[in-house]
C-alpha cells in the first residue's frame, strides 16, 4: 500500500483528491493538510511514501516544502499538483527534487499513475508543461535583479524596496533598470508582471 500525503489549502480541492486517491486498492491517503507547516508536522507522524503537494499554499510554496519533506522524512517522494504550472516553477521544482509536476486539470487516473511512478522512483512532468518550460529557457535575471523586483512587484516605492532589500536606492534603481531591459519591459511593474507569468519570481 502506497501511504500519501496530501497538502493543498483549499478544502474542497483536498477532499476530492483524497476521495478519489482512496478509490484505488494499492493507494491510501494518510494525513491532509492546509498548510506547509502542518504538513510536515503530519508527516514527521505518519511518514508518508508519496507526498502531494499544492505549488501556493499560505505559508511557504509547494516545492519549499517538498526540499523540507526530505530532510524530515527521508524516502518520502514529492509530486506538485497546481493551477500555477509555469516554467520557472517546474524548473525550479525538478532542481529542488520533487518528483512530478502536473496541472490541476489531470485526471484522477494520470493523478494515480503518476504517485505510483513517484514511488517506484520514477518522475514525471506535464508534456505540455515540460514543453513551455524548453521554450522559455532559463531565467535571465540574476538572483539579486529577481530580489529586488520581487520586492517592487506590489507596486512599492524605490526607497520602501531599498529598506525591505537593504540597498541604497541608486543600486535598487540600476537593479529595476537592468531586470526591465533584460525581459523586455517598459517599466518595473511590467518587467514584475512577465517574471511572475514565467515563474520567474
Amino acid at each position: 500500500m502506497i501511504r500519501v500525503l496530501l497538502v493543498d489549502d483549499e478544502h474542497l480541492i483536498r477532499t476530492a483528491l483524497a476521495q478519489m486517491l482512496d478509490l484505488e486498492d494499492d493507494l491510501e491517503v494518510v494525513a491532509q493538510a492546509g498548510t506547509a507547516a502542518e504538513g510536515l508536522a503530519l508527516a514527521r507522524g505518519v511518514s508518508p511514501d508519496v507526498a502531494v503537494l499544492d505549488l501556493q499554499l499560505p505559508d511557504e510554496d509547494g516545492i519549499t516544502l517538498a526540499e523540507r519533506l526530505a530532510e524530515a522524512v527521508p524516502g518520502c517522494r514529492a509530486l506538485i499538483v497546481t493551477s500555477h504550472g509555469r516554467p520557472g516553477y517546474l524548473k525550479r521544482a525538478l532542481a529542488s527534487g520533487v518528483s512530478g509536476f502536473l496541472p490541476k486539470t489531470s485526471s484522477a487516473a494520470t493523478l494515480a499513475d503518476v504517485v505510483r511512478t513517484v514511488h517506484a522512483g520514477g518522475r514525471h512532468v506535464d508534456p505540455e508543461l515540460a514543453a513551455e518550460a524548453i521554450a522559455a529557457g532559463d531565467s535571465p535575471l540574476t538572483p539579486r535583479e529577481a530580489d529586488v523586483l520581487d520586492a517592487a512587484a506590489d507596486g512599492a516605492q524605490v526607497d520602501e524596496i531599498a529598506r525591505r532589500v537593504h540597498l541604497s536606492p541608486g543600486t535598487v534603481r540600476n537593479y529595476l533598470s537592468s531586470a526591465a531591459t533584460k525581459l523586455g519591459a517598459a517599466n518595473r511593474h511590467e518587467a514584475a508582471a512577465v517574471a511572475r507569468r514565467m515563474g520567474w519570481l
